[in-house]
């Protein structure tokens, strides 16, 4: 019987505990869709002093759990846009229907599209999808071409403040890549998939101390459950035609997000160089090349992102790219006398060219939070291989008499490995932040030079070919505090990076070894005086290192007598510099001013025996530059909208050259003014101009350009399809003329031009199926403040 009673009591014991531990499952709908309510705040309360004793978020399908449930209790359900509702312990939670605030769906039927442009602690912010100045726009290429503070090149290179080119995060995150292969990738991006561009021209210690820049691309996902795919297709048509295809697939499930990113682009491209020089012995020569390049670029890209819980997330993202191109460069070189009546010599050249790229990347990530604490890892590795093939033919033009022929046979194989850890902690209104890095790169060039003896055998040419490899390794680490004061936020942070690296240059026999460590502070404030008004300063110190191409001591030719070498004893250089940004409402103004010493630059060495003109790898003392931009869009009507971009920049460098000193202080500034139009039947019209005035450097005279490009938009069937023609450049005027200043030393002016004059086809079509949102991947604070 004492056996029996004492069963009985232990089981009502166990009983009353599993109710004081009781457990609450639950899911919440809107009540007008039925649709589930996404990351719903569910809070546990205490009666008695109305304290948190538990709070959760509900899941992608509204759903959420709470466990150890105590009797004097209640419990509160919270989402923005939503009426709050309270429930005492004892009601049914299984099905909660949240109702919309009415004067939130009122306001946001008022306010239409959100502002378009923002600051993140003094970075502009742009927001893509959606934004009616980028509805034009082919790729992200045009898209950038139209941000404040960010201009390309005829050649793809991307720029921020004039001068600096920065390294493009995906995602808040470092990708390494090739830059043809990060091109391709942008090429291959439409407006309707980026959510945000921010372009920060003063990063912080926290990131590389070789980043003076950073474009920071935010993509937009497939926030549901489900597929959804995007084609995007561009054809350009000038004297030949290029064409550039991308499809983006998406799968959601309720834990893993996978991605995949397919690409074909081909076609020609040309090329045009001219140049006009008066020789020591009074000649003049002429020099013309044209080039025809025939490409094909294809590239695949996988990922896949695991929402392991609330706290844990990984991801991994496999990529390869690969190209080939075969070039057909032909030039000549046309030389009289003074008077221009008597022809000196008169050559041609032939230069067909191989080339074939392969790249593959691996990107894995995880993230862990709890709380106030983070911790991110990240790691990259990348791998290039390049080989070309050449063959430089000159002959005399008037009696086809062979003058020289020699072959070039190269190959080159990049591998660059990275690892980064970074930790914060939350601490009342403040953050630290501290992180290590690890990167390592080999790089390996072999060129062979073989010349046509008189024989007519091709024999080894020792004095062109070369043997060159390099090889890095970085150790980094940072430690940066945060604080909040009201409207006012400081940040300050110390990073150093020590640096080993070995040069050799096999068949000079020539080996650089270098060993240092660099201290490389930063620091930034931020004030919020309202919505309206923000002003923010920061202030960093960069180390720039000399890239392989600017290393290494192999000729790379333009003509048979124009080449450019580089210089292995290259040191880094080092900037300091300050930002200042203020924006008014959507008005936004920067000015930055620095200074950089052991400036890495090229200069031209000519030779008035042979008439040949070299370009040399040098350090410059130093240099001082400032800019300042502004931009600010103007509604003229409810159709007509504009947006200005005005830029001014100051260049002061001291550069010896040929014993003597050069140190000329260059003025410039530039113009950029985006039209966009909205008409019935939804169209849009894009009308973009921009104009730069005369510029250079100490050595050269860089005429003034401008460019004005026209587009067209429609969508159709509900958004699904996305037309757009355009015409870039119509007025083929954005070719690039410089002009030698120092006429005593070398009388030399030359023009590149580049087929950027082009009609341009696009089209995209989204599809897929997804009914339900998904999990919202786990982002870090600076992500959140950038979306």
């Amino acid at each position: 019987m004492n056996i029996r009673l004492w069963i009985f009591l232990l089981l009502l014991f166990l009983s009353c505990f599993g109710k004081a531990q009781e457990t609450i499952h639950g899911k919440v709908l809107d009540s007008e869709t039925k649709r589930a309510v996404f990351q719903a705040e569910v809070s546990l309360l205490n009666k008695s002093d109305k304290s948190v004793l538990q709070k959760v978020q509900t899941d992608s399908l509204g759903i959420f759990h709470l466990n150890n449930i105590i009797a004097d209790s209640y419990f509160v359900i919270r989402k923005k846009e939503y009426e709050t509702k309270e429930f005492d312990k004892g009601e049914d939670l299984s099905l909660i229907e949240l109702k919309p605030v009415a004067e939130n769906i009122s306001e946001v039927v008022i306010r239409a599209a959100p502002r378009s442009i923002r600051l993140n602690e003094g970075n502009i912010v742009m927001s893509v999808s959606g934004n009616k100045d980028f509805k034009t726009s082919a790729n992200l290429f045009e898209v950038l071409k139209k941000t404040p503070g960010v201009s390309i090149d005829q050649e793809g290179g991307i720029f921020i403040g004039g001068r600096i080119t920065p390294a493009v995060f995906i995602d808040g995150k470092p990708v390494t890549m090739s830059s043809q292969e990060l091109q391709a990738y942008l090429r291959a991006l439409p407006p309707e998939m980026v959510e945000s561009v921010e372009v920060n021209a003063n990063p912080s210690s926290k990131y590389d101390a070789e980043f003076k820049g950073i474009i920071d691309i935010r993509l937009k996902r497939n926030g549901n459950l489900g597929w959804k795919g995007n084609y995007n297709g561009n054809t350009y048509v000038n004297k030949f035609s290029y064409r550039e295809n991308s499809l983006n697939l998406s799968y959601n499930t309720a834990k893993t997000a996978y991605s995949l990113q397919a690409g074909y682009n081909n076609g020609i491209s040309t090329y045009r160089y001219n140049a006009l020089q008066k020789l020591a012995n009074t000649n003049v020569m002429r020099t013309n090349t044209y080039q025809e390049d025939e490409g094909m670029v294809y590239s695949i890209q996988a990922g896949a992102d695991f929402r392991i819980n609330n706290k844990n997330r990984a991801g991994i993202n496999v990529r390869s790219n690969f190209r080939t191109s075969d070039r057909i460069r032909s030039g000549s070189l046309y030389t009289t006398n003074k008077e221009g009546a008597q022809l000196i010599f008169n050559t041609e050249s032939e230069n067909p060219t191989d080339y074939s790229q392969e790249n593959y990347g691996v990107t894995a990530d995880y993230s862990f939070q709890n709380k106030g604490f983070k911790m991110n890892l990240l790691g990259n590795y990348l791998s290039v291989r390049n080989s070309q093939k050449d063959d430089f033919i000159n002959k005399d033009k008037p009696t086809s008499q062979l003058l020289s022929y020699w072959k070039s046979d190269l190959l080159n194989k990049i591998n660059i490995l990275t690892a980064q850890i970074d930790i914060s902690q939350k601490i009342g209104n403040g953050d630290i932040e501290a992180g290590m890095k690890y990167s390592r790169s080999n790089t390996y060039n072999n060129i062979r030079y073989d010349t046509l003896s008189v024989n007519d055998r091709f024999i080894f040419d020792p004095e062109r070919s070369n043997m060159f490899s390099y090889k890095e390794k970085i150790w980094a680490g940072y430690v940066s505090y945060r604080q909040k004061f009201g409207k006012l936020q400081v940040n300050a942070g110390l990073r150093f990076e020590n640096t080993e690296s070995i040069s050799d240059a096999v068949t000079k026999d020539s080996v650089v070894s270098r060993n240092y460590l660099e201290w490389l502070p930063s620091f930034s404030t931020a004030y919020t005086f309202n919505k309206s008004n923000e002003l923010s300063l920061s202030y960093s110190r960069k180390i720039t290192r000399p890239v392989f191409s600017q290393l290494n001591p192999f000729r790379v030719y333009f003509s048979p007598l124009n080449y450019w070498i580089g210089n292995p004893y290259l040191q880094p250089s080092f900037t300091s510099q300050i930002k200042l940004t203020y924006r008014y409402k959507n008005w936004v103004t920067s000015f930055i001013a620095g200074k950089e010493k052991d400036v890495m630059t090229r200069y031209p060495l000519y030779n008035p025996k042979t008439n040949v003109l070299e370009y040399l790898g040098t350090n410059l003392p130093y240099r001082k530059f400032a800019s300042i931009e502004t931009s600010f869009p103007v509604k003229l009507t409810k159709w007509w909208s504009i947006t200005s971009q005005v830029a001014g920049y100051y260049n002061d460098e001291f550069r010896p050259y040929l014993g003597e000193v050069f140190a000329l202080k260059v003025y410039n500034y530039e113009i950029r003014v985006n039209q966009v139009f909205t008409l019935p039947k939804g169209y849009t019209v894009n009308l973009f101009a921009s104009y730069e005035s005369k510029t250079g450097n100490s050595l050269y005279i860089i005429k003034p350009r401008y460019t004005v490009d026209l587009s067209v938009q429609k969508s159709w069937f509900d958004n699904t399809l996305n037309t757009k023609i355009s015409y870039n450049n119509i007025f083929d005027s954005y070719d690039q003329r410089l002009e030698f200043r120092h006429k005593q030393i070398m009388d030399n002016r030359f023009t590149h031009w580049w087929d950027t004059s082009r009609l341009i086809l696009s089209i995209g079509y989204s599809f897929g199926s997804s009914k339900y949102q998904a999990k919202e991947i786990q982002k870090t604070e600076e992500e959140n403040r950038a979306r």
